[in-house]
This record gives C-alpha cells, structure tokens and sequence, in this order.
C-alpha cells in the first residue's frame, strides 16, 4: 500500500512540476491526475496496484474536506464586502453546471436512442 501512495503522491508532485515549469493555468493536481490517467492507459497493469490505496482514500474522503472547509472559515472576514459577487458567482456556477450537465446527457440519450 505505501507503494501506491507513493506513486499517487509521485504523479501529483509531476503535475505541479509541470504546471510550475510550463506556467500552465490549471491547478497542479489536475494535471497530475491528468498523468496518471495516462500511465494507466499506457500501463493497464498500474491499476492494480492503485486501486486499494484509492479505495482508501475515497473511504476516507469527508476527512480530506475538513482543511478546506477550515480554510474558509479563517478567511471569510476577506470576503466580508463582496458577498454579493460571491453568492452571485455561487448560483451562475450552479445554473451552469447544471444546465451543462443537462445537455451532456440529452446528448447521450439520443446517441442511445439512435443506436
């Protein structure tokens, strides 16, 4: 298991080096798993060796939330004059999302239906 952990901590401290080398504006971490899931099409055989620590982590995921969700707490007094802009970016991000997803799949179901 600390093997697979090493390697998922290896492909994320690739991506950061990619993004920081290359100037990329995409967070570190995306590009990573954007590299891993590469490797795992190139090498199938890696994700056996992923997976348990993935599952791991994934059953412990609500863990991982909590510096976040400290994180806002300590810097909600930066934000005290614009909390309209971000209730109003908060509701256009979600009408968005919701409205893309929402095509995505009308789009999948008439692919189906044509099948």
């Amino acid at each position: 298991m600390l093997s697979a952990f090493t390697i998922l901590l290896l492909f994320q401290c690739l991506g950061e080096g990619l993004v920081f080398l290359l100037k990329l504006p995409i967070p570190g971490p995306v590009a990573g798993m954007l590299l891993l899931m590469a490797a795992l099409i190139a090498w199938p055989r890696l994700q056996a060796l992923v997976e348990q620590a993935a599952n791991t982590l994934l059953s412990h995921l609500s863990l991982l939330f909590v510096p976040a969700g400290v994180g806002i707490i300590a810097t909600a007094a930066s934000g005290s004059g614009h909390w309209f802009a971000i209730a109003a970016s908060l509701v256009a991000s979600t009408v968005l999302a919701l409205g893309a997803t929402g095509l995505l799949l009308r789009g999948l179901d008439q692919k189906d239906n044509n099948a």
